[in-house]
């Protein structure tokens, strides 16, 4: 299984999304803002403890606030942590060496 692969399925089972047996990074991206901007509007605290479960960057969060597409914003967000903590793991699972990771 590939990084976006994984990806989809993380965010489906954590979101709930709806992403088509076609995936792309711009499919998942879409079907995430969609669900992003229902998020917020439900309300800003439950929004906010989940960005802070996510570990997404506070400062990273207020530039994307700040901007009209912050629904799209947040979505590259999520799905930048996502991808982090994927190859996070496929790292530590590997017995990865540190300086070969530094290298890409």
């Amino acid at each position: 299984m590939n990084e976006l692969q994984e990806t989809a399925i993380a965010l489906q089972q954590d979101y709930g999304l709806q992403v088509p047996d076609e995936i792309s990074e711009e499919t998942i991206l879409k079907r995430l803002a969609e669900r992003v901007a229902v998020l917020v509007d439900r309300g800003a605290e439950a929004f906010f403890q989940m960005m802070y479960r996510l570990d997404i960057s506070e400062r990273k969060l207020n530039e994307a606030i700040g901007t009209p597409d912050v629904a799209e914003r947040i979505a590259r967000l999520i799905y930048d942590r996502q991808l982090q903590k994927i190859r996070s793991r496929a790292f530590f699972k590997g017995g990865g060496n540190i300086e070969d990771d530094l290298k890409w």
